[in-house]
């Protein structure tokens, strides 16, 4: 008899061994990370439509001084939604006077030390700025410089 009992306990020892090992796997399958294959695509980015706000004049200030006048020309461009194209540009005298009146500001020494990223930038935050005081949102992504002339 003790030999029948021995056998039971080693069989009830075994299936309790068998349902916690398979628990642990369905846990552990379940907590795996997904497959590359399994992850979602990514979403292509926006089809933009660009639009052009071309010779842009600025004077700039000159040396303490100095007679000659100093100049920036700069072509930009606006990354819009096609649904937001039309929007922009009928903003395009708003857009001409923030970026005269964001650039006016520099000397030209400012201006020619700066890069093309750094006015960017400058020009960007003027619109942010100028946007969020009339409480609107731009009808634009992002501006970008075309094309830059300091004399």
């Amino acid at each position: 008899m003790t030999m029948n009992k021995t056998k039971i306990a080693l069989l009830v020892l075994l299936a309790s061994l068998l349902t916690a090992g398979s628990t642990a796997a369905a846990v552990w399958w379940g907590l795996k990370p997904k497959e590359a294959t399994e992850a979602e695509p990514p979403k292509p980015s926006p089809d933009y439509r660009y639009v052009s706000l071309d010779k842009v004049l600025v004077m700039l200030r000159g040396r303490q001084g100095e007679s000659v006048t100093h100049y920036m020309a700069v072509d930009l461009v606006f990354k819009a939604l096609p649904e937001n194209e039309r929007r922009t540009k009928d903003h395009l005298p708003l857009l001409r006077t923030v970026a005269v009146k964001a650039m006016s500001s520099y000397s030209v020494d400012a201006a020619t030390a700066m890069t093309v990223d750094q006015l960017a930038d400058e020009l960007n935050r003027a619109y942010t700025d100028a946007y969020a005081a009339e409480h609107r949102e731009a009808p634009f992504a992002e501006a970008l410089i075309g094309k830059l002339i300091i004399e």
